[in-house]
């Protein structure tokens, strides 16, 4: 059985993404529960020199929104990067799922192969599209959606292994 771009991008992503929403919907509730100022937890890292929960939802739905945009050669949208509350972070999340599902599989699929190249502030990278997808985007998705969740973790939230693999 061969796997396609599509199927190994686009539905991976939405899933993640809307596995996070339901965790920030989650913090959320758990927020007003404990009467905890949401902004605290909305600021909360888990070191000092990392990202605070906003800035890994930020980059989170980025790398999704991203991806999808660089396979199908269609502009990526700009986001303000200003949320401040749970609402605010579940909108974003959900207007990149919108944006993805705008993308067809014809616009995804024979993408393997093609240059990929991002400029970062350490110099442009270029892949394949497989390799973009397989040793970059999933990675650093994966990677910021653990984070997020281990911040609400780390501050009380009751969340579980469930919630981030989501419902099958």
């Amino acid at each position: 059985m061969k796997i396609s771009m599509y199927q190994a991008s686009l539905p991976v992503l939405k899933r993640m993404l809307n596995n996070l929403a339901d965790i920030l919907q989650k913090a959320a509730a758990h927020a007003e529960a404990k009467k905890i100022d949401p902004a605290v937890l909305i600021a909360s890292r888990l070191y000092p020199d990392m990202f605070a929960l906003a800035r890994q939802v930020q980059i989170a739905t980025d790398t999704a929104k991203g991806c999808a945009a660089r396979l199908a050669g269609a502009e990526i949208p700009k986001y303000e990067d200003n949320e401040a509350t749970f609402a605010e972070l579940i909108a974003r999340v959900k207007k990149t799922t919108d944006f993805l599902d705008a993308f067809t599989p014809e616009q995804i699929d024979g993408t393997e192969d093609k240059s990929i190249t991002l400029q970062m502030r350490t110099g442009d990278l270029t892949f394949t599209g497989l390799v973009y997808l397989l040793n970059f985007v999933m990675p650093n998705l994966y990677f910021h959606i653990t984070t997020a969740y281990a911040i609400l973790r780390h501050n009380g939230v009751e969340v579980g292994k469930m919630d981030f693999l989501g419902k099958p």
